[in-house]
């Protein structure tokens, strides 16, 4: 990886003694670094040797995992190897661009690239200990997703902050993560969370008003859960499959009333992000693979620091140990 950390300090240098040409330099540079790495070789291993490799430190310059090209069943013959050659390069291309954008967006490290989704996804079942009377046909209450590799999830919760701030920077990252929004706290800039939607975040169910739900009747609980199932799916044009229940606390009426209007799964969390520190659920304090991390929408009313700090910190804290952020969605 040497290659990449290289040609990214080029782009940075030339940025420097070129501003008026930045979108022609960081251009050009990145695509002599795709080339480059392409016709190095294409044989990158699961340790980090190569252009596929995952490990490595992860740093600012670039020189941490890159992102492995989705696979393509069938590929032989004569055109196999260009076709390798053209998967390195665009995979090279796209690393070096996030490290571009970490630096623009003033992270500690270049996130690490997630492996591609799982052709067949996982089969998720509720964690032992979550279990409730009946629960056998219900939809499966779980905070993390059964996986061997080295990621995690990040999911927002409410959408009470909408800083466009994040949406630029995430974009330009791009970091992958989940919506679960509450209708009381977004309904007074329904278009914010529409860019986000086109942005290729989904947006799921967090009930209409963030009541705790156990103390609601049936009735009660499937209004708010299938209310905002309505809701979404009039704004958003899609009626969510995964909902999470307000302070993670639900009982069987919660998963029957969710049930009956589509929802197929309650994820949870295993840890929770803030701008400054982190708040642990497991007895290691540590991330596990398939682990699920949750944040909101809060800004420096509410925080020690806006949302774009929050992703600093959480991304230091998963590229430090290692992982990387996938998409929930492709494994649930």
């Amino acid at each position: 990886m040497q290659l990449v950390r290289q040609n990214e300090d080029k782009a940075s240098e030339l940025l420097k003694r070129h501003p008026g040409g930045r979108a022609r330099t960081v251009a050009a540079v990145l695509l002599i670094a795709a080339l480059a790495a392409a016709c190095a070789g294409e044989s990158g291993d699961r340790n980090g040797n190569g252009a596929g490799g995952r490990s490595g430190d992860g740093g600012g310059g670039g020189g941490g995992p890159v992102e492995s090209a989705p696979g393509k069943p069938g590929r032989a013959g004569p055109g196999a190897e260009a076709a390798k050659k053209a998967d390195a390069a665009a995979v090279v291309h796209a690393q070096a661009l996030r490290a571009v954008a970490a630096k623009k967006w003033k992270l500690a490290k270049t996130p690490l690239a997630a492996p591609p989704p799982p052709a067949v996804k996982p089969r998720i079942t509720t964690r032992k200990g979550f279990e409730v009377t009946g629960g056998a046909t219900l939809p499966p209450v779980f905070t993390a997703v059964p996986t061997k590799e080295k990621i995690v999830f990040l999911t927002i919760d409410d959408g009470a902050e909408k800083d466009p701030e994040l949406l630029r920077m995430m974009g330009e990252l791009k970091i992958p993560y989940s919506a679960f929004l509450s209708d009381y706290v977004i309904n007074d800039n329904y278009a914010y969370f529409k860019k986000m939607q086109s942005r290729g975040v989904s947006l799921h169910n967090h009930t209409l008003t963030h009541p705790y739900l156990p103390g609601l009747s049936y009735k009660e609980q499937k209004r708010e859960i299938c209310g905002q199932q309505e809701k979404i799916k009039k704004r958003y044009g899609k009626r969510p499959e995964l909902f999470r229940p307000p302070y993670g606390n639900y009982d069987a009426d919660t998963l029957r009333a969710a049930k009956s209007c589509g929802v197929k799964a309650v994820p949870l969390w295993s840890s929770e992000a803030f701008p400054d520190h982190m708040e642990w659920r497991e007895w290691d304090r540590n991330l596990h693979p398939g682990d699920i991390v949750l944040t909101h929408f809060r800004g420096k009313e509410d925080w020690k620091g806006s949302m774009p700090d929050m992703i600093r910190h959480v991304m230091k804290t998963i590229t430090d140990k290692g992982y990387a952020v996938a998409k929930l969605e492709d494994y649930v």
